[in-house]
């Protein structure tokens, strides 16, 4: 879109759709199910491919395919088969607030990626892919894989001697990706998907006692705000050489260039980035950043933020935006 276009589409609410991949096994089903149970009001459009079964309540879909099943949280699971796979989504982006895609284990990540990334609809926007790994069982043939992977959840860590020795093995094959130590599938849902806001009534809700009856992996979040512009040439420096343990960020970015003076909205899920651009509301006009992880240097990543700072934005070269555009929904 070139500079000072019509915003049209861009500010539709899109629908996240991120796929969940990995061998037979890995523990995608079981991953499923620790997010369904800790949707908190997030509505969830669970669709499982050809294969798996999702063990929420009385509920079990295996083989079942073109069934879908409500459950009590408002949370929807469908079975489809690959070549129906827009068709659902479609039925979903209205009811849901993200949907995840569980690909079978017979099924190639890079082929689902495509299907999500090559549909026309615009409520929906792919939100990365999330690749599971057995640290027991851990796979010969990973690196293809891992070529399309923007997070790698490790799973089964509990099993083996030393999954530090197999984090390391998996950065050898793509440096750089972001790897999630985890047992059992769980991992923290604020990590791959906004949950729903929930209000604060003054009183513990049922809600509030089952977080606190989980056993929570704590994760690290630091916030960044400031009334100033953003540089987006040294805020994509930022984000291509993300700290180890940054597996996501979320929130907005006003880089006010001239031409690009609206609100871009960052979403990462581990390696994958992505900005939509819409109109500002009745709020004001600055950056407001969410990182979340483990081991964070909080003190760096608030100075590195802070060095991506523009005190004049009216004189940066508009061309210098093609590389956040490269990126835009």
């Amino acid at each position: 879109m070139a500079p000072g276009a019509a915003l049209g589409s861009v500010d539709v609410k899109r629908i996240p759709v991120i796929v969940v991949a990995g061998f037979l096994g890995s523990g995608k089903t079981t991953l499923l199910n620790h997010l369904l149970g800790g949707s908190r009001g997030t509505r969830i459009g669970v669709v499982v491919n050809d294969f798996g079964a999702i063990g929420i309540d009385a509920m079990s879909v295996a083989g079942q395919v073109d069934s879908t099943v409500s459950l009590s949280n408002g949370c929807l699971c469908c079975a489809v088969d690959v070549s129906e796979l827009d068709d659902m989504l479609a039925k979903l982006d209205s009811l849901v607030d993200v949907i995840v895609i569980e690909a079978s284990g017979l099924a190639e990540p890079q082929a689902m990626a495509r299907m999500v990334l090559a549909s026309e609809n615009p409520r929906l926007t792919y939100g990365g892919l999330v690749l599971l790994v057995d640290a027991a069982e851990f796979p010969d043939d990973l690196a293809r894989h891992l070529r399309v992977a923007d997070l790698v959840v490790l799973n089964k860590v509990d099993r083996v001697a030393d999954p530090a020795a197999l984090a390391a093995e998996i950065d050898r094959l793509k440096p750089g990706v972001p790897v999630l130590l985890s047992s059992f599938g769980r991992v923290d849902p604020a990590l791959l998907f906004d949950p729903r806001p929930r209000e604060q009534f003054g009183q513990l809700s049922f809600e509030d006692l089952l977080d606190e009856e989980h056993d929570h992996v704590h994760y690290d979040s630091v916030e960044f705000v400031t009334e100033e512009a953003m540089n987006p040439v040294r805020l994509m420096a930022f984000l291509d050489a993300r700290p180890k343990g940054l597996y996501r960020i979320k929130g907005f970015v006003r880089f006010d260039v001239p031409g690009y003076r609206q609100r871009f909205g960052l979403h990462t899920v581990g390696a994958f980035l992505r900005f939509e651009r819409s109109a500002w509301p009745g709020q004001p006009r600055r950056t407001e950043l969410v990182l979340i992880g483990t081991g964070l240097d909080v003190t760096a990543i608030r100075a590195d933020l802070a060095a991506c700072v523009e005190p004049d934005p009216s004189s940066v070269d508009p061309q210098s935006m093609l590389e956040v555009l490269r990126y835009t929904a």
